[in-house]
């Protein structure tokens, strides 16, 4: 089965804990910077037996953990929003970890009133069906009428307010359905990529069996359309030289935050070679792509793609 957003657990176990009538927490990191284990988005459910998810780990983890659950067996409600700061010779708010980075964590006490709510975050994460939802002291926590510009949205202050899109933040366009495509999409599926596989042929077996992937599709490659975007990430990896030429030329030109073929060093170069003279600008194109590990077979490929893709995200967040 395609796999579903890292925070979909989180919500199942609060939506599970709500209906049963159980007491249950919501920590959620709404801001970070530098070195910080906890990035923002990363949110983790509490109750008195179970967790899911994750703020970052280690021992600051572990006491957001214990305060969650002594403040459900008190009954106390009221929303607690905490800096933590990953430095020892920090004068307050220290996470008890060296990491040199900062978190902010929202402690949120989960109301029956709030079940609605998870429910529908929860199916909408499932489905991958959009939204966004929200949280603030003003407004509760919510399902938003807009979707926040970057995907996070967070305002400090007495009136903080923190709001955050539903499902994946990247998209993984993967132009290809062979067998180093099933292998990519297989570790894609872990690394929070909303995935798309696309190829030309009819019956392909490895396309048919590619169950990581959302969506699958066969297209003709000389009418390819793949949105641009500032998450989009696309790899191109067709049965030939030809095709990857013909994909090429329709992707070249717009605007991704990356786009790659796979291939030997000869037959890349004469890829950049026949479509600069045909006048298109190569200089966002990477190729041959991937680590270079010396990888032979499909899984070993996927796996050098897959770190030069988290390499491109990374370098991008910071």
């Amino acid at each position: 089965m395609p796999a579903t957003p890292r925070d979909l657990p989180a919500w199942t176990l609060a939506a599970a804990a709500l209906r049963a009538g159980q007491p249950a927490a919501l920590l959620c990191v709404v801001q970070s910077a530098g070195s910080s284990p906890g990035r923002q988005g990363f949110k983790m459910v509490v109750t008195a037996e179970a967790v899911a998810g994750s703020i970052g780990g280690g021992i600051m983890e572990h006491k957001w953990v214990e305060l969650a659950r002594q403040r459900l067996r008190e009954g106390d409600y009221l929303p607690l929003l905490r800096p933590q700061i990953h430095r020892r010779e920090a004068p307050a708010h220290r996470s008890g970890m060296m990491c040199a980075g900062e978190q902010e964590v929202l402690l949120w006490p989960l109301r029956p009133e709030d079940s609605p709510t998870v429910v529908a975050i929860e199916a909408a994460l499932q489905t991958l069906g959009g939204g966004a939802w929200e949280v603030s002291e003003a407004t509760g926590l919510r399902l938003a009428s807009t979707s926040p510009a970057d995907f996070f949205e967070y305002c400090s202050g007495p009136a903080w307010h923190y709001r955050e899109q539903l499902g994946f933040r990247d998209q993984l366009t993967i132009v290809g359905g062979g067998h180093v495509s099933l292998a990519l999409a297989r570790l894609a599926s872990h690394l929070e990529f909303e995935i798309t596989v696309l190829d030309d042929r009819a019956d392909l077996p490895t396309l048919a069996a590619n169950h990581y992937a959302h969506h699958r599709r066969q297209v003709d490659y000389e009418t390819l359309r793949v949105p641009p975007g500032p998450r989009r990430f696309v790899v191109v990896m067709t049965v030939g030289y030809r095709t990857d030429a013909v994909a090429l030329r329709r992707l070249l030109g717009q605007q991704y935050a990356y786009l790659g073929v796979m291939g030997s060093a000869t037959k890349v170069a004469e890829l950049r070679r026949v479509l600069a003279a045909e006048g298109f600008d190569l200089g966002e194109l990477r190729g041959p792509i991937g680590v270079p590990i010396g990888s032979r077979t499909p899984e070993e490929i996927a796996v050098s793609v897959a770190a030069e893709l988290i390499a491109v995200r990374n370098q991008q967040l910071t």
